[in-house]
């Protein structure tokens, strides 16, 4: 991976970002740092948002506060639909605080959680439980193949509750000769493999996000066929831990970027930095935070991270996306962005 490939260069140096008649026809992406959870806001050209995983519970609701930060830079003021990938504590523990500071829309999971054994889960299941019994809220519970009701964005589910889509979109259907590169692994049985993973698409650019679907369940999407074609912006799995991003995954949909939501002592292992950084497609790693496994000879450069080592400021990434494929990668510690061009058929 060449870290400068492809990028324009430096392209504004405003926190705010783009003037509001850029952003107007823009897809606006905010990769939210929820110290190794997973939160990401999505909003539309024509003003709709998706907001993928809450974060952490507690902590005075920090990773709520950071959301709603996000979404008033948005310029948004509820949040339409919140989809949750899977009920542990680090993706969907923090419902009950985001909906006490934001009105939202409705709610999207993979359906009951399955993962009765771990006490952290099931109270986090229970408390999301009595939010939707308010009946204050939308829920839908899609299967794969289904799309989902954002405007602006064609948000594909892939997975969801262990089962994932079963013939190959427009653009997949080759053989993935990195499939014989992927040890086989077990089953995972815990919630991960229940992941609720979406495609997203908006022009000609394509996003990946499968939350922390497993090494396993990558293989059953992937092998023997390439059931996904090539995507544009990985959401890089499981917050880089070594559970997920199989080659057979990573380096058959060849993506321009990929950017990880780890936390300094949370992700970022070792053997996922090193696929990353092997893919021969990959512009760049950008990371949310230093990773301490990964030290100074794995992790990506200081200027495509977010939070450099021993700090915890909550910076985040901004992307902003235009239906001919360009987009830019703003980092907010640096107020500096980069621009890429999709190359997803």
């Amino acid at each position: 991976m060449v870290m400068a490939l492809g990028v324009i260069g430096v392209l504004f140096a405003s926190r705010a970002g783009l003037a509001t008649a850029d952003t107007d026809r823009a897809l606006q992406i905010y990769v939210i740092d929820v110290e190794g959870g997973q939160s990401t806001l999505f909003v539309t050209p024509e003003g709709q948002s998706l907001l993928i995983d809450t974060g952490w519970p507690d902590h005075n609701g920090r990773d709520a506060d950071r959301i709603v930060a996000a979404a008033k830079q948005a310029g948004i003021s509820r949040i339409d639909y919140v989809l949750l990938t899977h009920y542990h504590t680090d993706h969907a523990g923090g419902v009950s605080q985001l909906v006490a500071r934001i009105p939202v829309g409705t709610f999207i999971d993979h359906g009951p959680n399955r993962e009765i054994t771990d006490p952290m889960t099931e109270h986090g299941w229970e408390e999301y439980q009595k939010v939707l019994a308010t009946g204050k809220y939308g829920h839908i519970t899609p299967t794969p193949g289904e799309v989902l009701p954002v405007k602006g964005i064609h948000a594909l589910v892939v997975s969801a509750d262990g089962n994932l889509i079963e013939r190959p979109l427009s653009g997949g259907g080759e053989q993935n000769r990195y499939c014989a590169e992927s040890e086989k692994r077990p089953m995972d049985q815990t919630e991960n493999a229940r992941s609720l993973g979406t495609l997203i698409t908006f022009g000609k650019l394509k996003i990946l996000d499968l939350g922390d679907l497993t090494w396993d369940k990558e293989m059953q999407l992937m092998c023997p066929v390439n059931r996904l074609g090539h995507v544009d912006i990985l959401i890089v799995s499981h917050h880089g831990w070594y559970q997920s991003s199989s080659p057979a995954l990573v380096d058959a949909i060849s993506p321009v970027v990929a950017i990880m939501d780890n936390g300094e002592t949370k992700g970022g292992s070792i053997p996922t930095l090193v696929t990353l950084k092997n893919d021969p497609g990959l512009e760049a790693l950008w990371q949310l935070h230093y990773s301490k496994e990964g030290a100074s000879q794995h992790n990506t450069a200081p200027e495509y991270t977010a939070n450099l080592q021993g700090t915890d400021p909550g910076n985040y990434f901004k992307l902003t996306a235009y239906r001919n494929g360009e987009f830019r990668v703003l980092n907010s510690r640096t107020n500096e962005a980069k621009a890429y061009q999709a190359r997803s058929k």
